[in-house]
């Protein structure tokens, strides 16, 4: 689209290019007696690409999946009143079990918030398994090297400046998974989506790294995918660290120009102090 750009007294119109966001509907669907029941679990506010992956990695994050062998199939929705790729059906294997009220949200969720909803925070706190004291040590230099290389692989924010990403790495550094969003919580939940679809959860020597701030959701999000280290180019929040703190987790802000903050479990991190 076309913008009014102001430097100083200055004006000019140029085109710009923006970061999509658009809602998808996400469904479970149950077989019963020959018969498909359909569920609206939630809206979410989103970027298109990776929608299969995205209503995974939401369900594994909400509790109603836990393994990719509960999944049937993944679809999108064919129904003449809902718009193309607006909407995921996501079919439960046979023999799954899916109690629809406690898992519907009944509102719908923003690009910049996924924990609206929740009836308590407590509720996410007893979802999350403590992480597993073992897990990558991951060296300072190759900490110091993923976000450059989370900015490289950002296509889409090089054209826009508008999209978060969230980047799954080994303990070598090697970017294994990389998604983009206008959310934070959509993209990784796109990588965890796709975890889940090739049967890699948990990832118990993985590290995830996002290209904003730390929110207490994304390490919730990390933590159910088994991930033991959550590093952020921004500030972690103090309910972040508090959830880092008590599931084992190591969470690392500021992670920049080869400085980061250690806000948990820094005994993963090798390397001698300068």
């Amino acid at each position: 689209m076309e913008a009014l750009t102001l430097d100083g007294a200055r004006e000019s119109r140029r085109r710009e290019s923006l970061a999509v966001e658009e809602p998808l509907g996400i469904r479970v669907v149950v077989e019963r007696q020959g018969r498909s029941e359909r569920f609206e679990i939630a809206v979410t506010m989103r970027t298109p690409g990776e929608d299969h992956e995205l209503a995974l990695g939401f369900l594994f994050s909400e509790g109603v999946l836990t393994a990719s062998g509960q999944v049937a199939s993944v679809r999108d929705c064919e129904s003449p009143t809902a718009e193309a790729g607006s909407v995921v059906e996501v079919y439960l294997a046979p023999g799954v079990s899916f109690d629809a009220e406690r898992f519907r949200r009944h509102v719908y969720t923003s690009s910049s918030c996924g924990i609206c909803g929740r009836a308590a925070i407590e509720q996410v706190r007893l979802a999350c398994r403590p992480i597993e004291s073992r897990g990558p040590t991951v060296p300072r230099e190759i900490l110091w090297g993923l976000p450059e290389a989370l900015r490289r692989r950002q296509a889409v924010f090089e054209d826009t400046g508008g999209l978060h990403a969230a980047g799954l790495f080994d303990a070598a550094g090697t970017l294994l998974a990389l998604s983009e969003d206008i959310g934070r919580h959509n993209a990784v939940d796109k990588v965890v989506g796709a975890l889940l679809q090739r049967g890699e959860l948990p990832a118990a020597d993985r590290i995830l790294m996002v290209s904003g701030r730390a929110s207490f959701e994304l390490v919730q999000k990390a933590a159910l995918a088994g991930i033991p280290v959550l590093a952020a180019v921004g500030a972690p929040s103090s309910l972040a660290v508090e959830l880092g703190e008590e599931l084992g987790m190591t969470v690392i802000g500021f992670l920049r120009d080869s400085r980061c903050n250690v806000y948990s479990r820094p005994e993963r991190l090798t390397g001698q102090s300068e």
